[in-house]
């Protein structure tokens, strides 16, 4: 277990956020927070350094189910690897179902080249996607909420989730769902670094914020022959042209130009000499789309638009439709949970209105059985670089883990009190 000496100086400065709620509450939830900064920062550096990919995150489980054993709590692993954990009264005695906060715990298959002492020590395995912040602020709101549930502040109960195979679709959040993970919850909450906002800011918008993310495959078959025959033969290479540039055309004409729906491929493979015209040939891509009622449609425009275009060409077509995730639509009364707990606790002007984002993530699996809402967290040095998550150059301010940490918390008492 990681550990920061009290006597060494501090690993990380102070959030700067003078302007936060005089609610006594608040206050006792800064202080504690406060108290655990350096830990936490030290947990979260030993993670980043020891990256595990989705449904192998062992020793990341162990970590987390250590601390929370160290303050008296009773975590419950999860088949293969992950973890949650319930704080405070439970239904029976609150009355109420529990209040869940929501972190992932895997890596990316991505070099590590942030070049800092803490670096991935995992070769080509790297937490690009912020997952160690998602899962130390979650592990710090947790920590707080039990030193308040043990003094008798906390009216309603917690579920801490330590989910595994957030990047392997369709997600590790299923596997959540179905150990049975979910039940007893009212409402969820999560976090998503953004190296796009400042620290001690987040993000947030009623509605979608992430997309639908599938997996699709265009797999087309013919005799072949000679490129200087191609009447005489299915021209398998210009079908495919066709597949690439009819199809997300076709999409955007039959399915609601509002629903954001986007096709894009990012990978073709047909033939190997210049002129033979070759008998398979493939494209691969991702179509997203932001409204979940579209995206349940666009399955079958998909395949129709494929049997469409390739039907006059002599060809045969394999449609492969490997369904992802859901639009995480974030709830309206959850969204406002979150952006009041944010003005508690990082200041008045601490919340802005998050862009919309193609990118996929598997919390949506959990709005789809309970109300919720995900929050960007700043992880931008305020004057500092931009960078990209999914890059192995990312950086992030390593304050965002006691921002982070301090909105799970606060949301998860307001949400308990509402």
């Amino acid at each position: 277990m990681p550990d920061a000496s009290t006597s060494a100086p501090s690993l990380v400065p102070a959030l700067d956020v003078p302007r936060r709620s005089t609610d006594a509450d608040v206050a006792h939830l800064v202080a504690l927070l406060a108290s655990m900064r350096d830990e936490l920062v030290a947990i979260r550096r030993d993670l980043h350094a020891h990256p595990e990919l989705g449904r192998t995150e062992e020793r990341t489980t162990r970590v987390v189910a250590e601390r929370l054993r160290l303050a008296g709590l009773s975590p419950r692993l999860l088949p293969g690897s992950g973890l949650v954990c319930d704080i405070g009264p439970s239904p029976a005695q609150s009355g109420r179902r529990r209040i869940a906060l929501r972190a992932d715990l895997d890596g990316l298959p991505v070099a590590d080249t942030c070049g800092l002492p803490w670096a991935s020590t995992h070769r080509g395995v790297a937490h690009a996607c912020g997952h160690d912040v998602h899962t130390t602020a979650v592990l710090g709101a947790g920590l707080a909420l039990a030193d308040v549930a043990a003094s008798g502040g906390l009216g309603t109960g917690v579920r801490l989730v330590f989910q595994p195979a957030e990047e392997v679709q369709p997600g590790g959040a299923l596997d959540v769902v179905n150990a049975g993970g979910l039940d007893g919850v009212a409402q969820i909450f999560a976090i998503h670094c953004d190296p796009k906002v400042d620290v001690g800011h987040v993000g947030t918008r009623i509605g979608p914020i992430t997309s639908a993310s599938d997996e699709v495959q265009v797999v087309l078959t013919g005799p072949g022959g000679h490129t200087s025959r191609p009447h005489l033969t299915g021209d398998l290479v210009f079908a495919l042209g066709q597949v690439i540039t009819q199809v997300p055309a076709i999409l955007g004409r039959r399915l609601d130009p509002r629903s954001g729906v986007n096709l894009t491929w990012g990978a073709v493979q047909a033939g190997s000499a210049h002129n033979a015209i070759p008998s398979s040939g493939s494209v691969r891509g991702t179509l997203r789309c932001l409204d979940v009622r579209a995206w349940e449609k666009a399955s079958d425009v998909f395949h129709s638009a494929v049997e469409q275009v390739v039907a006059p060409l002599g060809l045969e077509a394999e449609v492969r439709h490997h369904r992802g995730v859901p639009p995480v639509e974030n709830e309206e009364r959850s969204t406002g949970v979150l952006e009041a707990a944010a003005r508690d606790v990082l200041g008045p002007d601490a919340v802005l209105l998050t862009e919309q984002s193609l990118g996929g993530e598997d919390f949506a699996w959990y709005l789809t059985k309970v109300p919720g809402a995900m929050a960007r967290l700043g992880t931008r040095t305020p004057g500092g670089r931009t960078y990209d998550i999914h890059q192995g150059d990312l950086r992030v301010d390593e304050r965002a883990v006691e921002a982070g940490a301090l909105l799970l918390a606060r949301a998860a008492v307001l949400a308990g009190r509402a």
